[in-house]
């Protein structure tokens, strides 16, 4: 299933099956708390799921395979049924189960780098590509750039011809600058205030700023004070571009794009 054309903003809620999540602590680790947690987003408006069973926070380790498997399966193929799901993984074996349990999209922080994509050609999915620098363990340690904004740029360019080379069809790709992912308060910042710089590459724009660390840092609330703050940052990503907003606090951000969408005349 794809997630088609958008002609509005979207709400990607997220759901982490992890114990270690920095937003949530683990509260949804469980198969059956991260189901009922899903469908109460569903109930308060997302439009899309991002189901993700290994944590990529700053100083996270890797999850093997076959227990981020039994975190995430489940989950996808109950909400599946009601939503179209993401699953947020950087390891082909989840990918091409989560695409046999229903996913509509897969959303890789690694933007498919390394990995043999040839399965994804003939899938019906959607693909989000992801910029981060370095990896979880090492990745804000000392984030490092001659030009952020034009580096990130370029990297998602070539991630996304060297996709549509292998044979997958650009209409299947979004792509995500990757908010906090190897970048200083100021880089990031950066990024969300020139977003609308990535509408040249002509794909769809995930923004993902929910509670995330940047936020802390500008109004020094944990991470549990944050709603305010995301729902301000994602606003603003929507209104440089962004076709789709991944948040934590669905329902805050529907009630914040209900407004923004009447003053700008979308139903």
């Amino acid at each position: 299933m794809l997630i088609g054309k958008i002609s509005s903003p979207l709400i990607m809620g997220v759901v982490n099956v992890t114990p270690d999540s920095f937003s949530d602590g683990g509260r949804f680790f469980s198969v059956e708390s991260a189901i009922d947690h899903g469908l109460k987003l569903i109930e308060e408006g997302a439009d899309i799921i991002d189901v993700g069973g290994e944590s990529s926070r700053p100083g996270a380790l890797p999850v093997p395979t076959d227990e981020e498997l039994s975190r995430v399966i489940p989950v996808v193929e109950a909400l599946a049924r009601s939503v179209p799901v993401s699953v947020d993984t950087v390891k082909p074996e989840v990918m091409m189960d989560a695409i046999s349990a229903g996913a509509a999209m897969i959303n890789d922080i690694n933007a498919l780098s390394d990995i043999d994509v040839s399965f994804l050609i003939d899938a019906s999915i959607s693909i989000c590509l992801m910029h981060k620098q370095g990896d979880p363990m090492t990745m804000q340690l000392d984030p490092s750039y001659n030009d952020v904004l034009e580096e990130v740029y370029g990297f998602l360019e070539k991630r996304v011809d060297a996709l549509v080379e292998a044979g997958i069809s650009k209409e299947r790709l979004l792509i995500d600058p990757g908010f906090g992912f190897g970048k200083t308060l100021e880089q990031n910042l950066m990024l969300l205030r020139h977003l609308d710089r990535f509408l040249a590459l002509d794909l769809p724009i995930l923004a993902g700023l929910s509670r995330k660390s940047m936020l802390g840092a500008i109004t020094g609330r944990p991470v549990s004070e944050r709603v305010h703050a995301s729902v301000a940052a994602s606003l603003i990503a929507v209104q440089k571009g962004a076709s789709i907003v991944r948040v934590h606090d669905v329902s805050a951000m529907r009630d914040a794009l209900k407004i923004l969408n009447a003053v700008e005349g979308r139903a």
